[in-house]
Formats: C-alpha cells, structure tokens, sequence
C-alpha cells in the first residue's frame, strides 16, 4: 500500500473546498488547502451546512488560515485547539504595540521573522502594529471556531480582555476610513462616463457600478457572489409614486440572502428602479448570461470567463474608471459606493429609515453618521460668520 505525502493531503483538502467554491474564493482556494488542516475544512463544511452567512464564513477562512500561519511561526507548533491563555496574549502582543517602545526595543511587537514569514505567504501587508477592528475579528473567528468543535477557550478572560483593551491604547492606530471619499452621485456620473461606451467590459462596468449604488451600495463581496437566480422581475412601477399617470419605469429585485448584519433566518430583498436594472439585464443579454454569476471576468481580449469577479477585482474596477474619469484612484475604494449611498441619501432629504431599508443598515448609529455630516454642511449652524 502507497504511503501518503503532504502533498496528497493538500490535494484531498483542495477537492474538499471545491464544495465551498460559491463561498471562498476561488483562486484563494489552494493557498488555504496548504494553510488549513484537515480539522479546520471539516469545520467550515459543517459550518456551510448549518446556514451560516457566506461573507461570515469567507471571514472565518481567511481568519484560520492566518492563525494557523501565525502560531506555526511563532511557537514553531501547529495551532491547539483549545488555545491556552498565554497564546492568545502572544497573538495580542505581536499585533498590537507601541510604535515608539518598537523604536527603542526591536524586539517589542511581532518578531521579524514572524513578520517575513507572513509576508512570505502573503498574509500581511502592514508593517505596524494590526488595526484593532482586524485583531478582535480574528479573536472572535477563533472563539467561534473553538466554541463549533464543542471546546472552550479563554477568550472572555479577565487577563486577554484587560490586555486588549491596554494594547489598542498603546498601538495608537488612526482608525483609518475604507474609502477616503464617498462615491456620491457627482462621482459616479464621472465614473459612468468613463465606462460609457459599447466594448463588453464597458457594459459590464456601467451595470456594476449602477447595480451597486442603486442597490443601497452594496459591498463589493455581494455584488462578487450575485448570481442571476438572485434576480426576480417585479411589476412595472410609476417614475413619480405620488402620480399614477407618470411613466411606467422597470422593476427588479435582489435577493441579497445573509449579510454580515442579518442572521440565518433572514432572505433581504432590495430593489432596483429604472436604468440600473436597464444597464443590467442590457450586459447579461450582451454577455448571454443566464445563470451563475451575474459579474464575470473578461480578458483582454473581450472573452467572457464562467467564474465570478472576485471582491477585490470589484475594487480594482472602481479604481480603474477612477483613473480614466480623471479622479485620484487612491482616495475611493468599493466601500465608497455604500458610504456615497447613505450621503446622497441625506443630500437629496430622504429619511434615514427610508434609505436604510434600501441599504439595509441595522445600526442606526453607523447609518446616520453620514446624515449628521451632510447635516452640519447644509445646516445654517456652521455658517453664523461666512
């Protein structure tokens, strides 16, 4: 009997994630055969299983491949499961630091040879210390994970809870905005311009972009994983709700499913009006797409591949029609579509409840705080010396 490699053990694994190709990316899909263990994709199957959310899911992937790359660095051991206090400190302490003791004692923060090895595999880009929000992600993902393979983990410590809380004092990180700008109508009406003519790629482009916006700005991970039976054709609807003789305009619905903010019951839906949903089915007709992923890939040459943009080639678009509209690339991203929804929202006066429902928001702290900005700008208490 032939005696099994790694190698044959990556294999098996990389077959196993072809089940969850329509959650993980697909050409991350052998980089985390590699980094997972067997225990791991047996987990995130079972996860599959029970209906948790794909963007949840791609997050908890992400996550353990990158634990399961730090600790094998860093303690030169594979990750325990359960993890011992002293390892999560160890994470903590390698991932959140002072800037100015890392200038006096190189061997404060995450060492470097920890640091290259990441590097190495592609799994870090910063060279300081990890923004909070990403550390406690990656502690919940871990919690998560040890809680599903029925251990339990001292992640509600008092010892890591008071470590965490001194360390983000002591990294002093900016947080740091995912699109410098939003992508209000003004900027999007120089983005359509510059994807305005009639090449394939420019069809796909305009329906992205107008899908996105007009959709409540949906993140660039939805608008990678939508696919045509996610679409529904509705009734026709008046331009003007308030007239019933105005022009009919078409009518379509997103099914959008679990978001990071819904929860596994939910199956939101979200509507599109007019000449978004024009542009759309213009580019699926020219693209004789009639199921499986509604925004594909197409090479320089024009041909249309079967598989989906992945999120990040929804960004790269977004900074690419930046470049051609004239606009700085580096001050918008695809996160600029959802924040310039909710700002053109409050610019044009429709209430917040209502603009939520489209970009289905749950907190109304987070939704609101781009309404208290266009606020102060067009209200009359800013400007008592002009």
């Amino acid at each position: 009997m032939a005696k099994k490699t790694p190698s044959d053990a990556v294999h098996r694994r990389a077959e196993e994630l072809d089940a969850l190709d329509a959650i993980l990316p697909f050409d991350r899909r052998d980089q985390l055969a590699t980094l997972l263990t067997d225990d791991d994709v047996a987990t995130l199957k079972h996860l599959a299983n029970e209906g948790m959310g794909d963007n949840t899911l791609r997050a908890l992937a992400s996550d353990i491949g990158y634990l399961e790359t730090w600790c094998q660095l860093a303690t030169g051991s594979p990750l325990p499961w359960p993890a011992p206090e002293s390892l999560l400190l160890k994470f903590v302490a390698h991932h959140l630091w002072d800037p100015a003791k890392r200038a006096e004692d190189p061997s404060h923060g995450m060492p470097a040879e920890v640091g290259a090895g990441l590097r190495g595999q592609r799994l870090l880009r910063a060279d300081g210390p990890h923004a909070p929000e990403t550390v406690r992600r990656r502690l919940t993902s871990w919690s998560i994970l040890t809680r599903w393979r029925g251990l339990a983990g001292a992640f509600d410590g008092p010892s890591l809870k008071s470590a965490l809380r001194l360390a983000v004092r002591a990294s002093a990180r900016p947080r740091q905005r995912k699109s410098k700008k939003a992508v209000t109508g003004d900027v999007l009406a120089k983005l359509l311009s510059a994807c305005a003519g009639e090449r394939t790629v420019d069809l796909r482009d305009r329906a992205l972009l107008l899908t996105a916006f007009a959709s409540g700005g949906r993140r660039r991970s939805e608008l990678a994983g939508l696919r045509v039976d996610d679409l529904s054709d509705e009734d026709p609807v008046e331009a003007d709700p308030t007239d019933p003789g105005s022009p009919p305009l078409p009518c379509l619905s997103i099914r959008v499913g679990r978001t990071k903010t819904t929860t596994t019951d939910d199956d939101e839906r979200v509507v599109l009006i007019g000449r978004p949903v024009l542009a759309l089915k213009g580019w699926l007709q020219e693209a004789g797409i009639n199921n499986g992923p509604v925004f594909r890939r197409i090479d320089q040459w024009g041909n249309i591949d079967r598989r989906a943009l992945t999120p990040q080639s929804v960004n790269l678009i977004l900074k690419g029609r930046c470049r051609q509209a004239g606009l700085d690339p580096t001050l918008f991203s695809a996160h600029g579509l959802r924040s310039g929804y909710l700002t053109e929202a409050a610019n044009r006066g429709i209430p917040l409840p209502e603009a939520m429902q489209q970009s289905l928001h749950k907190s109304v702290t987070q939704a609101a705080s781009y309404y208290n900005n266009a606020e102060r700008k067009n209200g009359r208490a800013a400007r008592l010396i002009v």
